[in-house]
């Protein structure tokens, strides 16, 4: 990414596809695995990348049966490449989707997507928020932060001075059908609803009419933050379409890079969909990045499966 290059308005998904046309042409994606997941019935997916605590590597991810959107998200352990067991029964987030960890000083933030439902109508979703989990480790995780009603991808991220950065994604109004917001707090303790609902939001990410959100950032090198992500638009109002994204953001002067697509689901092996308006849906995870050039993307498929892909390194800090 041109890091000299700020982005002075958004650009559609359209636009995005086309450029993301040209340069596969010389950078092409790949190749694709399918996670296979152990220990759980139901689907697993919209998992984070693998992260690591004491001598194992873990992903949470989120689990739910094919008719259904009622999920629990539970951590599974690497046992070999590519196949992941459940493990720590203890840690079952019930009625829980779309985990994300990051790590910030010495400790482990895991968050993900609390649902109400209906007492009447046990599989009609009526409210959600996000909730924050911290600890040294997965063993002493204690929740501690709780976000605004209706509010999901809010994601923190630890600046080099100790303070963190917050991305939030808030809805209606001038925010349209979403839109990044930021805003900068001392520290994780000052993680609250009245900090989350205070962040500038940005209108130079996506178009009227289209929509996205941070699923995982990094603190890179120079002091900018890599930012992983989605973009989604409506076809015909019923079918959604979802491509990975990512862009460079400046937490000194809030500007950030272009948009770029970075993978969209034909890159991907064919597999099931959990509906038929879903088939077009990647919902980013996690990056590993190799330290020579290639990063491997780690995503949500359809709503029904997790796979990771090869593809150049989005945040090349050259």
């Amino acid at each position: 990414m041109n890091r000299d290059r700020w982005a002075e308005s958004p650009r559609s998904n359209r636009v995005l596809l086309e450029e993301y046309g040209i340069r596969c042409r010389t950078s092409p994606p790949g190749p694709a695995l399918r996670l296979s997941f152990h220990g759980v019935d139901g689907d697993v997916y919209n998992g984070t990348a693998p992260f690591a605590d004491g001598d194992a590597r873990f992903l949470a991810a989120r689990v739910e049966a094919r008719d259904s959107e009622i999920a629990s998200v539970r951590l599974f352990r690497e046992t070999a490449p590519g196949s992941w067991a459940a493990t720590l029964p203890h840690l079952v987030f019930q009625r829980f989707q779309d985990p994300f960890v990051v790590r910030i000083g010495q400790e482990i933030v895991l968050g993900g997507v609390q649902i109400d439902t209906d007492p009447l109508r046990p599989d009609t979703i009526i409210s959600y928020r996000t909730l924050f989990y911290r600890g040294r480790g997965l063993a002493d995780l204690r929740l501690f932060a709780r976000g605004p009603e209706r509010m999901k991808d809010i994601r923190p991220v630890g600046l080099p001075d100790g303070s963190v950065g917050v991305f939030t994604r808030p809805q209606g109004g001038a925010a349209g059908m979403g839109r990044i917001g930021y805003v900068r707090i001392p520290g994780l303790d000052a993680l609250d609803q009245e900090a989350i609902l205070s962040a500038r939001v940005h209108d130079t990410h996506f178009v009227d009419g289209e929509w996205g959100g941070v699923n995982e950032p990094r603190l890179l090198s120079d002091g900018t933050i890599g930012v992983l992500g989605h973009i989604a638009w409506w076809e015909h109002r019923s079918v959604r379409h979802y491509h990975a994204m990512a862009f460079r953001f400046d937490p000194s002067t809030e500007r950030h890079t272009p948009v770029r697509i970075i993978a969209r689901r034909s890159d991907l092996l064919p597999g099931p969909a959990k509906r038929p308006d879903l088939e077009d849906v990647l919902f980013s995870g996690g990056l590993e990045r190799d330290g020579r050039g290639r990063a491997i993307l780690y995503t949500g498929v359809s709503d029904a499966e997790i796979q990771c892909l090869s593809i150049p390194d989005p945040f090349l800090e050259s």
